[in-house]
């Protein structure tokens, strides 16, 4: 059971509602769109869905035998009200998933990266996890326990997802009475805010009443403009390592420290915990509110139009697949996964101004002709090579004539 069929029709409107408030800000002069940071969190979508499709985890067997073994009958039918309690049910169970997700570091872990945007856009919307289908079965089981039908859970799941969609926002102000039961953009731009005076707050999907029945409500406040992104910056725009930086902090943390104690602790305590010993020895530096600054390198205009480029490509393929995924074999899944993960991540190199990219991008084409011949991906193989050997000589011409640029940076590495 997963929710791809639906979020895959919503995508194209998605991706039209984007355009729709870059091309706004950008005539109102309010733009909040800056590419490098809309493409990671567009990366991170498209790399988001490929656990779900290639079956990882088992949440769909435990749902399947929690459904068919313990299933207590009590919403087993088709009724509108079981639809509305379903609905109803299932954002409580996520207000839970996402309070613990900012509250045990193993589940912030697969969360933070919906956090790391230091614009707050639509499209940060989509700046979702790769990791979480790790941990966020255990919080729905309850709907199964209850014996809500499958078709019902996969469609209430997905609408849950596709509401939070136009509360990733700038551009909507206060909605009155409407912010007092529903998660608006007001109330979920906190939610997003590093400020002291913001943090751990507003963990509604749908519903803000959860946040005013257990206390985790905070109201957004006109003398207080809300700061995005995390108190420990990423620093990167490599969508595989927005997913796994938390993860190799704390397998870092639980190796390093003496106590077998605090080994155990790291997992499981709040995020922002670490081991006595290794704080002091390995201190991370966090953002300081007073000097804030985004991270925003710059980058030549010749591996801007690249990386925009590989990112087009990307969101092209991905929708296709997206359309197709269940016609296709197991094996072409895990190839167009690595195709497209691979062209992101090197393209992320680019916008840190990291020639490298070139030579991995170079190095990733001519191992993808050789790995589609595995598959049987009938005429998206033919887009695949010609993709593959536009890059090949895009990155062998750039390699060629900037060879100084190229041998600085290894010399700064």
């Amino acid at each position: 059971m997963h929710t791809s069929n639906l979020i895959a029709y919503a995508a194209p409107i998605f991706t039209f509602l984007i355009l729709c408030e870059f091309l706004y800000g950008y005539f109102r002069n309010k733009n909040n769109y800056r590419l490098n940071d809309t493409f990671t969190s567009l990366s991170l979508g498209m790399i988001s869905r490929f656990p779900s499709y290639l079956r990882l985890g088992v949440q769909g067997l435990i749902y399947a035998w929690i459904y068919q073994s313990f299933n207590f009958g009590l919403l087993n039918s088709y009724d509108a009200y079981v639809w509305v309690i379903a609905f109803v049910l299932y954002d409580l169970s996520y207000y839970w998933l996402h309070r613990c997700h900012h509250e045990i570091k193993i589940l912030w872990a697969s969360h933070v990266v919906h956090h790391h945007g230091e614009e707050f856009n639509l499209s940060t919307a989509l700046r979702q996890t790769g990791t979480d289908f790790l941990f966020k079965w255990i919080f729905y089981c309850p709907l199964l326990f209850l014996g809500v039908p499958p078709e019902i859970f996969v469609t209430v799941a997905a609408l849950n997802l596709i509401y939070q969609f136009w509360v990733h926002t700038e551009h909507i102000d206060r909605l009155g009475i409407i912010d007092y039961i529903l998660v608006t953009p007001s109330n979920h731009r906190i939610h997003h805010a590093q400020n002291k005076e913001y943090v751990d707050a507003n963990y509604g999907g749908v519903f803000i009443i959860w946040d005013r029945i257990f206390g985790t409500f905070i109201d957004e406040r006109k003398d207080l403009k809300p700061v995005y992104g995390t108190s420990k910056p990423l620093r990167s725009w490599n969508p595989f390592w927005a997913n796994f930086e938390v993860w190799v902090e704390m397998i870092k943390d639980s190796w390093r420290t003496k106590k077998w104690s605090d080994k155990v602790k790291v997992w499981f305590s709040r995020p922002k915990w670490r081991p006595e010993d290794v704080s002091k020895k390995y201190p991370i530096v966090k953002n300081d509110m007073a000097v804030f600054h985004k991270y925003d390198p710059e980058i030549n205009l010749t591996s801007k139009i690249f990386a925009f480029s590989q990112l087009i490509f990307g969101s092209s393929f991905s929708m296709i697949i997206f359309f197709n995924f269940a016609l296709l074999s197991y094996l072409d899944l895990f190839l167009v996964g690595f195709v497209i993960t691979s062209t992101l991540v090197f393209a992320s190199f680019l916008f840190e101004n990291n020639f490298y990219g070139y030579y991995f991008e170079l190095i990733r084409s001519v191992i993808v002709l050789f790995l589609i011949s595995l598959g049987n991906l009938n005429y998206l193989q033919e887009v695949l090579i010609a993709h593959s050997l536009i890059s090949m000589l895009i990155c062998s011409y750039v390699i060629m004539f900037n060879r100084k640029r190229i041998a600085e940076t290894i010399e700064a590495g």
